[in-house]
């Protein structure tokens, strides 16, 4: 395994200046996101739920400009992409990145309102991100769509029927949008990360070992060891696969689902 740590690369040089919009960005992922496109030289805009993750990104990434917006609001969201039009005056990238867990228990003991605000954050927000895009890049003919699904997209996953199905449905949004945008000139991909380091996976691991009447390092060590690597990931991980896909490196590469994850086994 290589000793060079993924921090030492700062990604295509390709990508300078690109114009990029990301989804979910002030926390997780979306917050690997924002650091690797504004490192490398694009000019990043964001937007995320939390007002106060909002200003804090904008403070630790100053060339990054960020909104607060729902990504299940309609309004709200053509409000800010309005906004960031305005702001870029074009787009080249867009990660439709914002997303929930959702609950965790059986089928049978979630209510149906549960279902649908992890379906409507997952699948919903990624529909109203990426109809903005394909408007927007058919017309300019090219672009770079990325969508962050999730493994759970690889097979099912117990106690986590809205989150797998969700993630399943994003998959299936890239693969068809790549097949819809392609003669355009438009690459559309989805990113799907494994255990990703960080709050939200380890609430998860609260909720899901609660669920299970087990402890949360039971649950930590079934994560770790259902990998053939026996590791998490981190979010910076999940960053430098996108910069390559966003990049002219990856130009044909369009409507796969990759994954990001050490291997999990389990899902194969």
């Amino acid at each position: 395994m290589s000793d060079v740590s993924n921090d030492t690369w700062t990604g295509p040089a390709c990508l300078t200046g690109k114009r990029v919009f990301i989804t979910g960005g002030a926390a997780g992922i979306g917050a690997a996101l924002v650091r690797r496109f504004a490192k490398i030289g694009a000019r990043v805009a964001f937007c995320d739920i939390d007002e106060r993750a909002v200003v804090a990104m904008q403070a630790d990434v100053s060339s990054a400009r960020g909104w607060v917006a729902n990504v299940t609001d309609e309004a709200q969201m053509e409000t800010c992409l309005s906004a960031v039009l305005d702001h870029l005056g074009g787009i080249d990238i867009v990660c439709a990145n914002a997303g929930t867990g959702g609950p965790t228990g059986l089928i049978e003991d979630l209510a149906y309102s549960d279902w649908m605000d992890c379906v409507q954050v997952n699948l919903g927000g990624a529909f109203l991100a990426c109809r903005w895009a394909a408007k927007l890049m058919r017309a300019q003919q090219g672009g770079v769509i990325l969508l962050t699904s999730s493994t759970a997209a690889l097979g099912g996953f117990p106690n986590r029927t809205p989150y797998a199905s969700a993630k399943w449905g994003v998959v299936g949004l890239a693969k068809t949008l790549a097949s819809e945008l392609g003669a355009s000139g438009v690459r559309v991909n989805a990113i799907l990360p494994g255990s990703v380091s960080g709050d939200r996976i380890e609430a998860v691991m609260q909720r899901t070992a609660a669920s299970r009447g087990v402890s949360v390092d039971v649950l930590r060590a079934e994560f770790t060891e259902g990998t053939a690597m026996k590791t998490f990931v981190e979010g910076q991980d999940i960053a430098d696969l996108a910069v390559f896909l966003a990049s002219s490196q990856a130009r044909y590469i369009s409507g796969q689902a990759i994954a990001v994850d050490g291997f999990t086994e389990s899902l194969v």
